[in-house]
């Protein structure tokens, strides 16, 4: 009965470490993240629960009426830099956010 607590408990404390080692890597820099699950075996996603931790590392802090953060990224045609600031300062600006892959 006592080796079946042990295993049990270091069972419990590898999940609890792995859940805890997820969580920390959802809160770096996308790049950072995605170097670290690019070594993750599959079969962990179908263990850890992903969804959950993802929604609360990257919710943000924004509430709705905030200002949108600023940021600059280069133009299409790379000429030059959209900087959110200086657009907003000349004429309304829409941000829209969606995926394409």
């Amino acid at each position: 009965m006592t080796k079946l607590k042990i295993v049990l408990g270091s069972m419990v404390l590898a999940y609890a470490f792995s859940v805890a080692a997820l969580y920390g890597l959802m809160i770096q820099p996308p790049e950072t993240f995605g170097a670290a699950m690019a070594r993750v075996p599959m079969a962990a996603m179908m263990v850890l629960p992903f969804e959950p931790l993802w929604m609360r590392a990257r919710k943000g802090g924004l509430q709705p009426g905030d200002a949108a953060p600023d940021f600059s990224l280069p133009t299409l045609d790379r000429t030059g830099t959209f900087r959110l600031s200086e657009e907003a300062r000349q004429r309304p600006v829409v941000l829209i956010f969606g995926s394409y892959t």
